[in-house]
């Protein structure tokens, strides 16, 4: 029934129809976070709750694996016209903080369900303890927002109004809220009259098979990736700068394993649940979405003809031990996973650069700040609340070119708002947006150069919320002899006396006259900056992408009056030692990583593991307190003791110290 050509023009069926409703969505959406900068995603799903069909240039690229089928099941009797919704992380884990309220609909035909359409906006504020509702501070999901567990918001066409009432008095603009949900029913009713048709089409029989040969058939193309892949046991680890408002690192680490054309990611050592917002609930999914995020991202490049559904998945295992940080219990804050899922991101994309080195690209930037105002409009006197646009820093250097600037490849469907619109709908005034010289990291292939971008507000008490503030302390990573790129930064009133570095602080308040700079991180470098071709160092000078002093001092380039000095260039060059090694991570991490080994790591892994959930941040936090002037298992050991001694209550930690620090 599906030969080559016959499942490709199926396939396009598809994405028309999926294409289809995420314009509707756009077009009619309020916010502008969705119709400008696009974080919602549309799909079509199978009638087991599966992915099979999404746009391929609107919308968030995170969810072509995501599945609805526990949330289809919460609710029974579905009827014509019937749209049902959540936004609650614990209930079903496919809305996985409050702002994203995603909604599905049956597709009836002869009385039987055939299909569902489905999708998701992200809210600008969903109530809580801060505007917009997110912030890294926060420590129970009960301080997100408003939740709603699986539930009928249209029932046979008709809007429940109660429902509707409870949102409107607890969020801070409801207007925005429903306004993009009904613009996202009215993308769901699109698919569903492209579904119709398809059907009419094709006949019902040849529609349901062909939903279930596209997941084969992009399960077979992530196969035979794998099978293009030594077998083998790679791990790798990063960091998230600070874990809470204790300002302690999140670690997060890899196994991963590749055996024929299947890999298992097995999690284990990464930190315990956290006690502020950033973790991911994934409810222990072996294929949850969310943990494989940066699986699509390698598959797609590897092949830009691959198909994006749920058949991507089947060939992954994921391990995320219950009470960490990619697996957490509830009540758990959760509301800023998605800092934790760029560098998840990260972790996945070190972990195949071992494997593959020679066709992936060095770290991207893994940080995409979203900025929200809340503040007064002088001229009406009512409070005003919108997204600015996203911080987001540059792509990875490629095996075949520079990284994309301001662009950082895994968060790039972030789209821009242009600055007039963002003026006319929150009272600000933009100062500066561009691009952050010297900020990619030295490569033969350069690193993405990140963004900046500087606003000043106007009347007192303007509240700011910079969510997903990170990679200020651990640089994005260079690959096969590239350099770690620049750090990301936030500065209150830059060049005045009352100048203040925030760090990564992620809520703040600003007064009259206040200007907020924010800058990411750039993309790191890749392959040796000593053999990057002259004309391109002094063609970056030229443009302002890299200083002439970063060109003499990272590339061995040295240009005076705007030429480049051939002898000393030259002779600067051959002075210098090509760079060996396989990773450069920057001075940050080397000096954290000679306190923290790897040894003292795996001790303080099984120490937690060894305890109730409920106790096993505090003790982390409570051994980084001790952990000055000592290093090493040796250093983690003593620490405990300490702790030991200070909280007699503690639990016994039931291991042997030295058998768990080898």
């Amino acid at each position: 029934m599906f030969d080559q050509l016959n499942l490709r023009v199926f396939a396009n069926h598809t994405r028309a129809a999926a294409e289809n409703m995420a314009y509707t969505l756009q077009r009619t959406a309020h916010s502008a976070f969705v119709k400008e900068t696009e974080d919602f995603t549309v799909m079509l799903i199978n009638r087991r709750g599966e992915t099979f069909g999404v746009p391929m240039g609107l919308g968030a690229t995170w969810y072509p694996g995501l599945t609805y089928t526990r949330a289809i099941e919460m609710i029974g009797d579905y009827k014509p016209g019937d749209v049902a919704f959540t936004n609650d992380p614990y209930s079903c884990f496919v809305a996985t903080h409050a702002p994203d309220t995603h909604l599905w609909k049956p597709v009836f035909f002869d009385g039987d369900i055939i299909a569902w359409t489905g999708g998701h906006i992200h809210n600008t504020d969903m109530g809580g303890a801060v505007p917009a509702s997110l912030s890294r501070a926060l420590t129970e999901i009960h301080q997100e927002g408003i939740r709603f567990p699986p539930m009928k918001l249209v029932n046979e066409g008709v809007f429940d109004e109660d429902i509707l009432k409870i949102m409107t008095t607890n969020v801070r603009k409801p207007d925005l809220n429903i306004g993009d949900i009904k613009a996202l029913v009215g993308a769901l009713n699109t698919g569903e009259r492209k579904i119709l048709a398809m059907v009419e089409k094709f006949g019902k029989e040849a529609f349901l098979k062909g939903a279930e040969v596209l997941l084969d058939h992009a399960e077979a193309q992530a196969r035979d990736l794998l099978r293009t892949m030594p077998d083998g046991t790679w791990e790798f680890v990063d960091y998230a700068d600070e874990d809470s408002v204790e300002a302690n690192p999140c670690r997060l680490k890899l196994t991963l394993t590749i055996k024929g054309d299947e890999a298992i990611l097995d999690f284990t050592g990464s930190d315990p649940q956290l006690g502020s917002s950033l973790n991911v609930p994934s409810g222990g999914d072996p294929r949850h979405t969310m943990l494989l995020v940066g699986v699509y991202y390698i598959l797609y490049t590897l092949n830009p003809k691959i198909l994006l559904n749920t058949g991507l998945t089947r060939p992954f295992t994921c391990i995320a031990p219950q009470g960490s940080v990619l697996n957490p219990v509830s009540p758990a804050a959760v509301g800023m996973r998605s800092l934790t899922c760029a560098r998840l991101r990260s972790v996945i994309f070190g972990a195949f650069c071992q494997a593959v080195p020679e066709r992936l690209p060095a770290a991207p930037a893994g940080n995409n700040c979203i900025v929200n105002v809340m503040t007064t409009n002088e001229r009406t006197g009512r409070s005003v609340i919108a997204a600015v646009n996203p911080v987001v820093g540059g792509g990875g250097g490629m095996p075949h070119r520079d990284g994309t600037n301001g662009s950082g490849a895994d968060a790039a469907y972030l789209k821009n708002t242009p600055i007039e619109i963002t003026e006319t709908e929150v009272p600000i005034e933009f100062i500066k947006y561009g691009l952050a010289k010297d900020s990619g990291g030295a490569g033969r292939w350069r690193g993405g150069l990140a963004t900046e971008m500087a606003f000043r507000v106007f009347t007192p008490d303007s509240r700011i919320t910079a969510r997903n503030r990170d990679r200020s302390f651990f640089r994005p990573w260079g690959l096969l002899g590239g350099k770690a790129a620049g750090l990301s930064d936030m500065v209150l009133n830059p060049g005045r006396e009352d100048y203040r570095r925030l760090g990564n602080i992620d809520t703040a308040v600003l007064q009259p006259g206040d200007v907020l700079e924010i800058r990411s991180a750039g993309g790191g470098g890749r392959g040796s900056p000593l053999e990057r071709e002259i004309w391109r160092v002094l063609q970056d000078v030229e443009r302002g992408y890299v200083s002439p002093e970063a060109a003499e001092r990272d590339y061995g380039v040295v240009i005076r009056d705007g030429k480049v000095d051939e002898a000393e260039t030259s002779r600067l060059r051959a002075s210098r030692v090509v760079p060996a090694a396989h990773f450069h991570y920057g001075d940050e991490r080397e000096g954290y990583e000679a306190q923290w080994t790897p040894a003292a790591y795996n001790l303080l892994t099984n120490i937690l593991a060894s305890l109730p959930i409920h106790w096993r941040f505090f003790t982390k936090t409570e051994i980084f307190r001790r952990m000055k002037g000592r290093a090493g298992h040796e250093g983690v050991a003593a620490a405990l003791a300490d702790v030991r001694v200070r909280f007699p209550e503690m639990p016994q930690v039931r291991l042997q110290i030295k058998e768990a620090a080898e």
